[in-house]
């Protein structure tokens, strides 16, 4: 059963033969709806792609809470820039949230609907910095950000995500750089501006999102052994409260400049990263 089958049409193009789909009736899956995904989808609902689904695990574990749309999954909904995301709690609640002008977060990790929804793009915008099941014949496009992936094999693309020069570049062939598991610098600060969890256990705390923290300050717990500011500055992400993690998990994100960081906004990567995937995707459709 097509899950969308009134939800859009395919319109002959000038080429006869080929159909190509009008392009406001693209289908787009994004799998994740962290960070990185949220900027993708926000800056191609903006651009009028309004079937646009973004599939999730049951316990999303982002940083950048603000501008998260997998916060719709505990939420039941999320709004980032004016654009709301919700949670559809079946794969058929979708055309309904698409038709309301929102973006549907499904519970999906393993991307099971994907059939179904026969879509013409998917993304893999879960940055797990390794390929955990994409595969080209998923959509007619296919794009994997960041480490992992290789274009031309086991995607059509690839977007560069690694902060500098490269940023937001489309690889039609080979890799993205490797994963530095070195944060990128903000007013040169890199490693200690990143919140790590001391041991495995409980992360517990009372600070929230866009407070403003001194260096050595306690800011939580993980199972009892406290959690340190390295440097002054705000908390531009941090991940919800009672979350069970591993040891050495990223918890939080200090941002050094302080009382004049903006934490509630899409970040300047995640936008670079987003106009690149709309790029690529007016390449493969807009001809």
């Amino acid at each position: 059963m097509d899950i969308i089958e009134n939800n859009r049409t395919d319109a002959a193009s000038v080429n006869g033969e080929d159909h190509t789909p009008v392009l406001k009736d693209l289908v787009i899956v994004i799998k994740g709806a962290g960070e990185m995904a949220t900027g993708v989808a926000c800056r191609l609902f903006n651009a009028n792609f309004r079937h646009v689904v973004m599939l999730e695990t049951n316990m999303p574990m982002a940083v950048r809470r603000c501008v998260s749309f997998c916060e719709a999954v505990y939420d039941g909904a999320v709004t980032v820039e004016g654009i709301t995301a919700r949670k559809a709690d079946a794969p058929l609640d979708i055309p309904r949230i698409w038709q309301a002008g929102e973006v549907p977060v499904l519970v999906d990790p393993s991307g099971t609907v994907i059939p179904d929804l026969t879509p013409h793009v998917v993304i893999d915008a879960i940055i797990a910095k390794k390929n955990v099941g994409t595969d080209m014949a998923e959509a007619p496009l296919v794009i994997g950000l960041g480490p992992g992936f290789s274009a031309g094999m086991d995607v059509h693309q690839v977007i560069e995500t690694n902060r500098g020069h490269n940023l937001g570049r489309i690889i039609f062939r080979g890799m993205a750089q490797a994963d530095t598991g070195i944060p990128g610098a903000i007013c040169g600060v890199s490693a200690d501006r990143v919140l790590r969890a001391t041991c495995a256990g409980v992360f517990e705390s009372s600070i929230t999102i866009g407070d403003l923290v001194k260096k050595d300050e306690i800011l939580g717990h993980v199972d009892g052994i406290s959690v340190k500011a390295k440097i002054d500055g705000m908390i531009r992400g941090l991940i919800r409260n009672r979350t069970r993690v591993p040891a050495g998990c990223k918890i939080g994100d200090i941002d050094p400049r302080g009382a004049a960081a903006v934490h509630d906004t899409i970040s300047e990567k995640a936008r670079a990263v987003g106009g690149a995937v709309l790029e690529a995707v007016l390449n493969r459709y807009n001809q």
